[in-house]
């Protein structure tokens, strides 16, 4: 009588398992992720703006609502803050408000970085990292969109060039 060989040895079975089990974490997660569900309520937060007075974020009901969380030690949120700053010039007479929430411990830093980068749009300091464990953040940047009813309906994770064509096609679908 012969026996059936297995496709992959048992060493090789465990490891082909593990890399399953590591590819299906990241989705679990994102499913789980009840901060940042979409429709779900966005958290609300008060932070301190570069320009000076405090900015709460509940009070921009009834504007669709851009919030990306950046650094300056991240390379792709330099990259992509010059794509905000035209998303926000195109938009924000429209009812659009763009804030950027800076996650440096160095506040001082971050409104040097911004100012010579040129960024129009409001700036908040979130140096103690209170909003970013609101919104449970693991990637820089973050950048979530926020109907006018203040509900989340999209959230990116990351920046690669060509992004701001897609965020730009969600703004106009939530302006409408």
């Amino acid at each position: 009588m012969t026996q059936a060989l297995p496709i992959f040895s048992k060493p090789r079975r465990q490891f082909v398992a593990r890399c399953a089990a590591s590819l299906a974490l990241p989705l679990v997660a994102n499913a789980a992720f009840g901060a940042l569900a979409p429709s779900a309520a966005a958290p609300d937060f008060t932070l301190r703006s570069m320009g000076g007075p405090n900015l709460r974020l509940q009070e921009q009901r009834g504007q669709v609502v851009l919030v990306n969380f950046w650094a300056t030690w991240c390379g792709p949120c330099r990259q992509e803050m010059p794509q905000l700053n035209k998303l926000y010039d195109k938009y924000r007479a429209a009812g659009f408000m763009l804030l950027g929430v800076n996650v440096d411990d160095n506040s001082q830093h971050a409104s040097d970085v911004a100012q010579k980068m040129g960024l129009r749009f409001p700036v908040l300091l979130d140096s103690d990292k209170a909003v970013s464990r609101l919104y449970d953040l693991s990637t820089m940047p973050t950048t979530v969109l926020i109907d006018r009813e203040g509900r989340v309906r999209h959230v990116h994770n990351g920046y690669l060039a060509g992004y701001e064509d897609l965020y730009d096609k969600e703004i106009r679908g939530l302006l409408k």
